[in-house]
């Protein structure tokens, strides 16, 4: 890894924490996390395609219609968490890696599903050899969660959804946590919902923004 993380790339991730500080996120251990994930070896095939955009604010493509998230969405999803050390935390939506990586950065357990095959077979050897010990990643149907492993602390949805998903909201406990983008693809709201008892739950809304849609089932 030091062989492909060079102080050129540290002092882009220097750059691009202080422009997303300057966008408003706050928390300095988000900061922190962005400053510290090499995010140019989360593109697969295309590292060195993107390499010299890595560290841009921008989503990029990454395969099978899916797409690394734009680093300010990644804060900002990440800061609306309040993780805290050691708490375990559902990802929905594997995708590149990046965000589990962010997540487990800032001291969190990670569980992410991921229901393309091709990304979970590229993305869980990828953090694996990056030495991402407390991530496991799952090849599943998102909407289902995984009840094994339920309670979670925090949930975090990677992709829109128009419906609440019952069967995750199960599985959190009282005082738990799910950031969600809630709407159409091209325009949801940032939805925090707390759980605040059996089946109460309150929610907080938040920014604008673009996701890839949420989909059922499993990609072969």
């Amino acid at each position: 890894m030091n062989e492909v993380d060079t102080y050129r790339h540290k002092g882009l991730r220097k750059e691009l924490a202080v422009k997303l500080r300057d966008k408003g996120i706050s928390e300095r251990n988000v900061l922190m996390a962005i400053e510290t994930v090499p995010r140019h070896l989360f593109f697969g095939k295309d590292t060195i395609f993107f390499e010299s955009h890595a560290y841009e604010d921008k989503a990029f493509p990454i395969g099978e219609n899916q797409t690394i998230s734009q680093p300010f969405t990644v804060a900002y999803q990440s800061e609306l968490l309040l993780v805290n050390p050691r708490e375990k935390i559902l990802e929905i939506g594997t995708g590149s890696g990046y965000q589990a990586a962010v997540l487990a950065t800032i001291g969190a357990k990670v569980f992410t599903i991921e229901r393309h095959r091709k990304l979970f077979e590229r993305t869980k050897p990828l953090l694996e050899q990056l030495g991402y010990s407390n991530i496991k990643c799952f090849f599943g149907d998102g909407f289902e969660g995984l009840p094994t492993y339920a309670p979670f602390d925090k949930i975090i949805i990677t992709a829109s959804v128009n419906e609440l998903p019952k069967k995750l909201l199960q599985q959190l406990p009282t005082g738990g946590k799910m950031v969600i983008p809630f709407g159409t693809e091209t325009n949801c709201k940032m939805v925090r919902i707390t759980k605040e008892g059996e089946d109460q739950y309150s929610e907080e809304v938040f920014g604008k923004f673009a996701f890839v849609p949420m989909l059922r089932g499993k990609v072969f």
